[in-house]
């Protein structure tokens, strides 16, 4: 398994599985459109975020984006994870992890001294992140009305 950058090719079908991706990261409560992915997209691609991608014999086999982010409250940039996913078929090999330990080595390399990122709460992915020593930082709740 390589991890590396996408080809424009790759990114296009990067993005074509990106609703696919937040459904299935929130748990089926959002489910974008593709003009919505863009939307969210393109802005973090332009200011310098990224994808890198686990391939192996030209299969995608999952994806990780990453970049800055700025502290709301204290304007300090850190690291940050946007998005992380492996295809179905793919996943319980490591893959996720091969991923985020590249990206924050890419973040390290940086000079970011902090890595973040957001899950939905009862993501499994949850697990994977605090093995490798992230911690809650913040609770985001809601009240449906």
């Amino acid at each position: 398994m390589d991890i590396r950058k996408p080809t424009d090719l790759e990114l296009q079908k990067i993005l074509a599985l990106s609703p696919k991706a937040i459904f299935d990261g929130t748990l089926g409560e959002i489910n974008p459109t593709d003009e919505k992915i863009e939307q969210l997209v393109k802005p973090l691609l332009k200011n310098g975020s990224h994808y890198l991608i686990a391939v192996e014999e030209d299969t995608i086999m999952g994806w990780i984006l990453f970049g800055e982010s700025k502290d709301q409250f204290t304007d300090k940039l850190n690291g940050f994870i946007y998005e992380l996913y492996v295809i179905k078929e793919f996943r319980g090999n490591g893959i996720s992890k091969e991923l985020m330990n590249a990206a924050i080595d890419h973040l390290k390399q940086d000079g970011y001294t902090e890595v973040r990122l957001s899950a939905f709460s009862g993501n499994e992915a949850i697990k994977l992140y605090k093995k490798m020593g992230f911690n809650i930082r913040t609770v985001t709740m809601n009240l449906q009305l």
